[in-house]
């Protein structure tokens, strides 16, 4: 059966996660990593191929003898310690699956932070760029040896999906330890695969359930919101299962394989792309419901007059995210006044900014032209 809403895949993202690379001990699968290093190679004869890797931390911890420790869920220092020993023998272990194919590979180390910055997002575009340019694969790893904050979250889905807006690919295929996402946990009875997403609702979120295996820190929740941030640049989300021999290639075929989320029809491109792109702004900006109607139904700038808080520290064109207080953020953008600035003149009406200030940038907080709708509801 061939699945049509799949796009013309010219570049492609593919996510591996720890439990695809780690046996039920919890000991790293050397044959299933070289496996898929002999399917990636195949797929970037004819495409752009990008890889993200987890396993970083699993991998260490098999190298130093603590797969087995029952002194788990483990402290940060000891995850960011794994990761550290992990790392070069993760890039070693994919450099070795792919070498007999003849593709030569690159490591990349990045924090969801480092494409928070549009500077470096840029300079991560020309990297990636050149790369694929010279036929070298890129192997994309978060850097969980400084990413305090990234490790607690898990989300190399997330990465993934930084990326794929980096490179600008028309599809991110995440290769799991399951086949797809079900109606309900995998293991229940009655189970039924989703072949296809048509749109993340909150209903969809709430069935994408909790975590992973005890070797992932991420879980089907993560690859669903990083799908839904995906769709609306256009770009489609595979979940698929990197334990199937050929499962990566029956998906590029256009076979119907694992769980399907289809792009938007219309992309978010450049500054707004990669604002939607992003896990999280700088600080958060609290609004109140009028501001987020003006926002929202009627396509306005954000004005002082409508915030109420603000969180974070950042300064003048950094990303900021947009909420109603205790709400999830439904829109993001460029701050127009750094935070401090921002709380001294946080309910005041724009004539009243130079006053408070001595000085005065713009009558905007954030301006439209500079945000973009997640559309995101309440928590």
């Amino acid at each position: 059966m061939v699945r049509h809403s799949l796009p013309r895949v010219k570049s492609l993202v593919a996510k591996v996660g720890s439990g695809t690379l780690t046996d039920p001990a919890g000991h790293f699968d050397r044959h299933n990593c070289n496996r898929l290093g002999a399917e990636l190679a195949e797929a970037a004869r004819t495409r752009r191929v990008v890889l993200v890797t987890s396993g970083a931390i699993a991998l260490g911890a098999d190298k130093l003898g603590l797969v087995r420790s029952r002194a788990r869920p483990w402290d940060i220092a000891t995850k960011q310690a794994c990761a550290a020993v992990g790392q070069p023998h993760l890039v070693a272990a994919w450099g070795d699956a792919l070498a007999p194919h003849g593709v030569k590979v690159a490591q990349v180390l990045l924090t969801a932070e480092d494409l928070a910055s549009r500077k470096r997002f840029l300079n991560a575009r020309r990297t990636f760029a050149r790369l694929l340019e010279l036929g070298v694969l890129p192997v994309v790893n978060e850097n969980d040896t400084v990413a305090v904050a990234e490790i607690q979250v898990g989300d190399n889905d997330s990465l993934a999906a930084l990326v794929a807006t980096c490179v600008e690919a028309e599809l991110v295929a995440m290769l799991t330890d399951v086949e797809g996402m079900y109606d309900r946990h995998p293991s229940a009875a009655g189970a039924q695969l989703i072949t296809e997403v048509g749109r993340v609702t909150a209903e969809v979120e709430r069935m994408a359930g909790g975590a992973g295996s005890d070797r992932s820190v991420g879980g089907m929740t993560t690859k669903v919101r990083a799908a839904k941030r995906l769709a609306a640049q256009g770009i489609g989300t595979a979940l698929l299962s990197g334990r199937r021999p050929g499962a990566l290639a029956d998906l590029l075929a256009g076979a119907q394989v694992g769980t399907f989320f289809p792009p938007e029809p219309e992309r978010l491109k450049g500054r707004k792309g990669w604002l939607a792109s992003a896990t999280k702004g700088k600080g958060v900006i609290a609004v109140d419901a009028g501001a987020r109607k003006a926002l929202v139904e009627h396509g306005r700038s954000l004005l002082p007059s409508g915030v109420r808080a603000v969180a974070g520290h950042f300064g003048v064109g950094d990303p900021v995210d947009i909420a109603v207080e205790g709400q999830r953020p439904f829109a993001r953008g460029l701050a127009g006044y750094g935070a401090d600035e921002m709380r001294r003149i946080a309910g005041l009406k724009t004539s009243e900014i130079e006053r408070a200030l001595g000085y005065k940038y713009l009558d905007e907080i954030v301006h439209r032209n500079d945000m973009v709708l997640l559309e995101a509801g309440p928590e």
